[in-house]
């Protein structure tokens, strides 16, 4: 790998691990803010909703921008948003104020969203260049953030710091690491030209004809369930444990590290992982894990096995995200647009899931609400098949002489086809 190469993944792993921190950091302080606010389940649901509403249009704009003006232009605005949508929430919870908090999150999830497609076109290209899987260990990053803020959290949580000025540090160190990053992005990157033959501009109406290609359809569904898998514990774990099990703040949000931990280790062991077992394999046990997990979330009678349990549900959530926007990247031409139409296929997850979630909640108990949670990742876990990578009609032989009979009929990683 040559130095700009590194330099190009390396400030991808800060602008990975910045939001997991953003995203975590708030999470942990929910009940704090909850009880800040005055807000009851459902109310919190629809608060929490604002985050939903932001990504979506986020990630709605965010294949054109990035096809006009390139993912680093995207990235920088995507991250300018979050943080300044963190910013919003803090000073909402300082004022008590549910209405200040949603505008904030609504932010903050416009800067997700901007970022989502962006940042993962980045990372497809790094993996073309490079010849190896790059976006598990790149969702790690975002996984391990998540785990720094939780434990951080956790600690502020436990000695009554005062959230709104916890939301603020971080925001000031995101903007020290942006600004570091994203001078190390190269310009241009996923951008369409005119006339270009290596990266042809794409028309509207070729832009909405990836929604009806069957495989983007199935990626879509998978995404979705996984992305389900994933957001319910980000939106209510945390609260599950407190309303659901009787512990304290603290605790619940100690809970949700453990998941975070879980979720950083299953991602950082995706290359691995997908050199052995192959896409379909890994992306199937792990929607398997994740319903064991979440099954025992639900059912168990004590908090330590439900904790423990958390694991399972995090190791099993881990790679179905990053490895169906991979899928959907295989081909580098429109790659952005099938990229953000799985993407927003996936947020849809987050744009119904937190209001559903909660008025479930409100009615059931949320340990309860999962159960629908489940549902949807066993669904994914059957649709497993669709993450295989596409065959070219016509495919010189290898050199090399016949490949093992897994290369010839599995799915290897898009980067050992490089």
């Amino acid at each position: 790998m040559d130095p700009r190469t590194a330099r190009w993944r390396a400030a991808l792993f800060a602008m990975f691990l910045l939001p997991g921190v953003a995203m975590s950091s708030w999470i942990t302080r929910t009940p704090d803010i909850r009880d800040r606010v005055g807000a009851s389940t459902a109310e919190m649901g629809l608060i929490i909703f604002g985050l939903s509403i932001g990504a979506m249009a986020g990630v709605l704009c965010s294949a054109s921008l990035v096809a006009r003006y390139g993912g680093r232009a995207v990235t920088t605005a995507g991250s300018a948003l979050n943080l300044a949508g963190l910013a919003v929430v803090a000073l909402g919870a300082g004022a008590g104020s549910g209405a200040v908090v949603f505008c904030g999150l609504a932010l903050f999830g416009a800067g997700s969203g901007l970022m989502e497609i962006a940042v993962n076109v980045e990372g497809a290209a790094v993996e073309r260049v490079i010849g190896r899987p790059v976006l598990p260990a790149l969702h790690g990053c975002f996984s391990a953030g998540t785990f720094a803020g939780a434990t951080t959290g956790v600690a502020l949580t436990a000695v009554d710091f005062p959230v709104q000025w916890h939301l603020l540090i971080v925001v000031l160190l995101g903007v020290a690491l942006s600004v570091w990053a994203l001078r190390h992005v190269p310009r241009g990157t996923g951008q369409e030209r005119p006339g270009s033959t290596e990266a042809p501009a794409l028309g509207a109406r070729e832009r909405l004809a990836v929604w009806r290609e069957r495989r983007v359809v199935l990626l879509g569904l998978i995404v979705l369930g996984m992305a389900l898998a994933e957001g319910a514990a980000n939106d209510w774990l945390p609260l599950i444990m407190v309303d659901g099990y009787d512990l304290d703040a603290a605790t619940g949000s100690l809970v949700y590290a453990l998941f975070a931990a879980s979720m950083a280790v299953g991602r950082f062991s995706g290359e691995r992982l997908l050199s052995r077992f192959g896409r379909v394999t890994v992306v199937r046990a792990g929607a398997v894990c994740a319903a064991v997990g979440l099954a025992t979330v639900v059912l168990a009678p004590h908090p330590a096995p439900a904790a423990a349990a958390v694991v399972l549900w995090g190791l099993g959530a881990a790679l179905g995200f990053p490895l169906t926007l991979s899928a959907a990247g295989d081909d580098p031409q429109g790659a952005a647009a099938r990229v953000s139409a799985v993407a927003i296929t996936g947020y849809l997850a987050f744009l119904a899931g937190p209001p559903a979630l909660g008025f479930l909640g409100e009615a059931v108990g949320l340990r309860n609400a999962m159960l629908a949670v489940l549902a949807v990742v066993l669904l994914a876990g059957t649709l497993a098949t669709a993450v295989r990578p596409p065959r070219p009609a016509q495919q010189p032989p290898r050199a090399s002489g016949p490949a093992p009979e897994r290369e010839a009929t599995d799915d290897a990683p898009p980067g050992s086809r490089v």
